[in-house]
Order: structure tokens, then C-alpha cells, then sequence
């Protein structure tokens, strides 16, 4: 059984604005689903500031509801969220992090080794790759003091060159200065 509208109500919210509370939904969802607690929090902060809340939380409680009417019977569904009503935990603000799921040395491996594909694997098949980055740089920040002298200084100076910041009273790399 569908639902039949009766009548528009005059405050009702225009297409645009359901479109707009549709993708803040959307980023809300996707961060809690990718267990980033870091975007989860930013786009709660940016709903409660501009204090769109209460049509967010009515789009998200759609997107439930037809989450179940899709996947289950509708003698089946209502159940399914008296158990989730029951199973809910008291605290709803953190979101699951996946950690695990980041592997930072197959990826610092990957590169290396120069193969792209895996690289490209490794990224695609992370649900949040805030904790592989974080793992890169960890990774990145244990081999920096095995590296021989001046070579940092030759990598900085090099990274520098190639996105456009002017290194100060850095050498340039392998000038010979």
C-alpha cells in the first residue's frame, strides 16, 4: 500500500529544497556508513547551523522506510524495526570506524613497486581513506630518518617545485648549492 497525498500543504518545501535536504542526507549517511566520524561530525555541525534538522532527519527517516518496504514483506518490516528499535545503542552520536579496513603497508608497498592498479584497488576497495592516508603518512614519517643526508631537503625542495609554492632558503634539488 502506497502512500496517497490528500492535499499540498502550503508550507510545504519546494523541489529545490528537498533536493538540497536529499544531499545533505546523503553525506550524512554516506560518512556514517563509511565509519568517518571526522565528515560525520562536520555535516551534523553544518545541519544544526543552519538548523535544517528536522527535514533532514524526516528525508533519512524515509530513506529507512523505504530501505524496509523494499527489502522485506510488509507483514515482515514492521518487526524488523521493533528489532532495530530494540538493538539500538544508547549512544547514537559515534559512528563505527573501520581501522582495519585501511592496509597502509600494502599501499606503501603498492607504490614502490609502481603498480598503479593495485594502488588504485587499495583506495577504491577503502570505505574511509582518512586511516589509510593516516597510515601512508605514519609509515611515511618512520622512514624519514633513514633517509641519507639532504636528500629531505631535496624532496622538499622538489615537491615544492611541482605544486607551485617558492621554497625559502631551501637548496634546489640536486643543484649541487
Amino acid at each position: 500500500m502506497g502512500v496517497v497525498v490528500t492535499q499540498v500543504l502550503a508550507d510545504e518545501l519546494p523541489a529545490e529544497a528537498v533536493e538540497e535536504a536529499k544531499a545533505r542526507a546523503a553525506t550524512l549517511l554516506l560518512a556514517f556508513r563509511h565509519g568517518n566520524q571526522l565528515a560525520f561530525d562536520d555535516a551534523l555541525d553544518r545541519l544544526l547551523a543552519e538548523h535544517v534538522e528536522r527535514e533532514v532527519t524526516t528525508l533519512l527517516t524515509w530513506i529507512a522506510a523505504e530501505a524496509v518496504r523494499k527489502a522485506y514483506a510488509p507483514e515482515v518490516g514492521d518487526r524488523v524495526l521493533r528489532s532495530m528499535a530494540r538493538r539500538a545503542p544508547r549512544d547514537t552520536g559515534a559512528v563505527l570506524v573501520d581501522e582495519d579496513g585501511a592496509d597502509a603497508a600494502r599501499l606503501i608497498e603498492a607504490v614502490a613497486a609502481g603498480e598503479v592498479a593495485e594502488v588504485r584497488g587499495l583506495v577504491a576497495a577503502t570505505p574511509d581513506t582518512t586511516f589509510l592516508l593516516g597510515g601512508l603518512l605514519q609509515g611515511v614519517a618512520m622512514m624519514l630518518p633513514l633517509l641519507p643526508e639532504g636528500e629531505l631537503a631535496e624532496i622538499t625542495a622538489e615537491l615544492r617545485r611541482r605544486h607551485g609554492g617558492t621554497p625559502t632558503g631551501v637548496p634546489e634539488a640536486r643543484s649541487g648549492a
